[in-house]
């Protein structure tokens, strides 16, 4: 299972999630059609923990089966 942030991101803008801003390691993306906001942790070439993965895509409204894990 990947769970780079950029994978992460590259899901969250196939569900019309687009790019807002950045503060600081944390950038944050905007999905107008559903009114969220989602922040992405990008710490360096460090993957996520698999925990944060999966509550990032929840709050998103996406479940795991639309990506296939």
């Amino acid at each position: 299972m990947n769970l780079s942030p950029k994978y992460l991101i590259k899901i969250l803008e196939k569900f019309g999630f687009f790019y807002k801003r950045t503060k600081g390691s944390h950038q944050l993306y905007y999905n107008p059609i559903t009114n969220k906001t989602i922040i992405v942790p990008v710490h360096g070439g460090k993957d996520m923990k698999k925990g944060t993965f999966l509550a990032i895509l929840k709050q998103a409204g996406i479940e795991k089966s639309e990506i296939g894990l």
